[in-house]
């Protein structure tokens, strides 16, 4: 009884989750956060994608 009810929690937290992470608005933040390791390579100025 107890294992169900902590996998039907968990399968909660999962769905909840996973909503927050696709709604439109969290877009803008997570396109954000995937240009990170190109900025930092543009700011040290690789702009051909090769380390010196």
């Amino acid at each position: 009884m107890l294992s169900g009810i902590i996998t039907l929690a968990l399968l909660v937290l999962f769905v909840g989750g996973w909503i927050w992470a696709w709604r439109p608005a969290r877009k803008a933040g997570f396109d954000a956060a995937a240009r990170l390791p190109l900025d930092d390579l543009e700011a040290a100025g690789d702009h051909e994608g090769q380390r010196p």
